[in-house]
């Protein structure tokens, strides 16, 4: 007896073995896999103690922080336990940002997701449209059933976004806010 299997079953299946990367566009974006060669723009985004202040994470110090934060990302996408985009305007192959999955329960189909932006970059809609694109990617693709966030309850802006985008306040921890968002 032959056993048909569609390729939904299949990427499932691969998928229970192994979270493998997938390249994500948008009309203005281009998000991928994360280079040693971002270490000047990863420098740039975790030494900006704006970013930093509302996130709660010590600023790089040098080069070599970012290069070392590039390398543990790596390290933790081979073994499951994220998924980093590099988040790129169409067409400039320069990081602006990144966007990730971490905290990933598969037992419970649950993944938190993280984001930032260089400030020159905010308030042009471009995170929007990136968490947009891999709210769905989590949901139909690696097949989450609640997304969480958190956010620095002096935010503002990250607040407004995840509001937007469906997710709803579930509670607090110190100055941060919990938000999910279901399927």
């Amino acid at each position: 007896m032959i056993k048909i299997i569609t390729f939904n079953q299949l990427r499932t299946s691969i998928a229970d073995i192994k979270m493998l990367f997938s390249n994500l566009t948008t009309e203005r974006l281009f998000l991928r896999e994360l280079q040693l060669d971002d270490a000047g723009e990863i420098f740039r985004l975790r030494s900006n103690k704006d970013v930093n202040d509302l996130i709660g994470r010590r600023s790089a110090v040098t080069i070599d922080d970012a290069i070392e934060f590039i390398r543990m990302i790596q390290d933790k996408a081979a073994n499951d336990e994220s998924v980093l985009w590099a988040i790129t305007l169409a067409g400039d192959p320069k990081l602006i940002g990144t966007v990730l999955y971490w905290n990933i329960k598969p037992e419970k189909n649950k993944a938190e997701l993280g984001y930032e932006l260089l400030p020159e970059h905010q308030g042009k809609g471009i995170m929007t449209e990136t968490l947009k694109k891999v709210i769905e990617f989590g949901f139909k693709e690696l097949n989450f059933k609640m997304i969480t966030a958190e956010t620095n309850e002096r935010n503002d802006k990250s607040i407004q976004l995840l509001e937007k985008l469906g997710f709803k306040l579930e509670g607090r921890d110190g100055e941060f806010l919990i938000y999910d968002l279901r399927f």
